[in-house]
């Protein structure tokens, strides 16, 4: 296998196809999500840092077999950080290394060869690899730890914020005997007072023009809501509004986005941006009416939304990553997520990474998930024991496969 670092993500234009491929049909991977999150997020951060694609393609007789996805900044304490494309205040979710299947090991093998060589020194050198939001069944980032901590460097794993996930039954009696009874008589109540009775609508956004006007209901609804309570809302800042503006866009040309809006009485009272693939709907934000309150719009179009999806034959509705209480109440499951932190392991790399594993907010999870009741993650501990114990207390039963 050949790797080369791509240094301008511009180059990859014309392999958008192959990118989408690899990618598994997940919207937050695609090239046209990560190449637009360039566009606004790639030239420097908040704090005017600069920030260079590092993006690695993995070729085998000259067919692209894998690509990682990541960039590097200068960070002031930690050095030259890589991290995933589309990190930050977009929550781009379920991002990883984009592989041919079956090719995990070999792949992470040669990626692993290949940061070990570039660590520290040279154009290609780094200091940190931080990447967030892994699922924990992920197995080419699993064996990219395992093989980097074979290498000596110091790998670090915790326990992320969970991902929810609401898993879709064949028809909506059969979901609504999910929920609690409570939940359950309230949406039965909303069914015969308000759609029984044709008070309430739901549309989907399908041409341009109507996205237009979708996106602009939708960014006005959860603007006015937030400052109601305080905050300024997502919206407000430019570069946030300004990728999501031109996201959706292209999002929509490739068929992967669905924005919706509900109407009550003829008036739109909310509206949700969601990403779709796959029989797999993923809830990325809302937005209500703040003088509708009382008709609980958010209730609404999440049960249009679920029903609509459920008839559709979706397997899935994604909540994506958080703990907020509503996604338990409408039965989502938490599916764990892990936190990677790598260092080379050179000169002052065992110092620092001392102060990150003992820093006040890493004491609770090393109490809990350490192997043996640990007090620290060496080079030599079992990296995957510790990933692995990570999945068996979610209560998922798929593990990954043994090396």
């Amino acid at each position: 296998m050949e790797i080369h670092r791509v240094k301008s993500l511009y180059e990859l234009e014309s392999r958008a196809a192959a990118w989408n491929k690899l990618a598994g049909r997940v919207p937050f991977r695609s090239w046209e999500w990560l190449s637009a999150w360039w566009e606004f997020y790639g030239v420097h951060d908040d704090q005017n840092r600069p920030r260079h694609p590092y993006v690695l393609c993995v070729e085998h007789q000259r067919q692209l077999v894998a690509v990682v996805p990541w960039y590097i900044e200068d960070l002031p304490w930690q050095g030259r950080v890589l991290k995933f494309l589309g990190s930050g205040p977009v929550c781009s979710e379920h991002l990883t290394i984009f592989c041919e299947r079956d090719w995990e090991t070999k792949v992470a093998r040669a990626v692993a060869d290949w940061l070990t060589a570039a660590a520290h020194e040279g154009p290609d050198g780094w200091d940190q690899i931080d990447l967030e939001g892994i699922d924990v069944t992920d197995l080419a980032m699993c064996r990219l730890a395992e093989q980097l901590s074979d290498r000596e460097m110091l790998v670090h794993c915790r326990p992320g914020l969970p991902c929810w996930r609401v898993h879709l039954p064949g028809n909506w009696d059969d979901y609504l005997k999910m929920l609690s009874r409570s939940h359950r008589k309230e949406l039965r109540s909303m069914q015969r007072r308000v759609w029984d009775r044709g008070r309430a609508r739901l549309f989907t956004a399908r041409t341009t023009d109507e996205l237009t006007w979708a996106w602009n209901l939708l960014v006005d609804l959860h603007q006015r809501r937030r400052l109601s309570r305080g905050n300024p809302g997502c919206f407000a800042a430019p570069r946030f509004a300004g990728f999501h503006g031109e996201v959706v866009r292209r999002l929509l040309s490739a068929g992967w986005l669905q924005l919706n809006w509900l109407e009550l009485d003829g008036r739109p009272i909310a509206a949700e941006y969601q990403l779709v693939e796959d029989g797999v709907i993923y809830a990325y934000q809302s937005g209500i009416e703040v003088d509708a309150l009382a008709h609980m719009p958010g209730r609404l179009i999440t049960m249009g939304v679920l029903r609509e999806a459920i008839e559709s034959g979706c397997r899935s509705y994604d909540l994506l990553r958080g703990d907020e209480p509503y996604k338990a109440h409408w039965r989502a499951q938490p599916h764990p997520t892990i936190d990677l932190c790598v260092l080379p392991n050179r000169g002052a790399d065992r110092l620092r990474y001392g102060f990150w594993v003992a820093g006040d907010g890493m004491k609770g999870w090393l109490k809990n998930y350490l192997p043996n009741g640990a007090e620290s993650l060496s080079p030599d501990a079992p990296l995957l024991e510790v990933w692995r114990d990570a999945t068996s207390q979610s209560g998922i039963t798929a593990l990954l496969p043994d090396a």
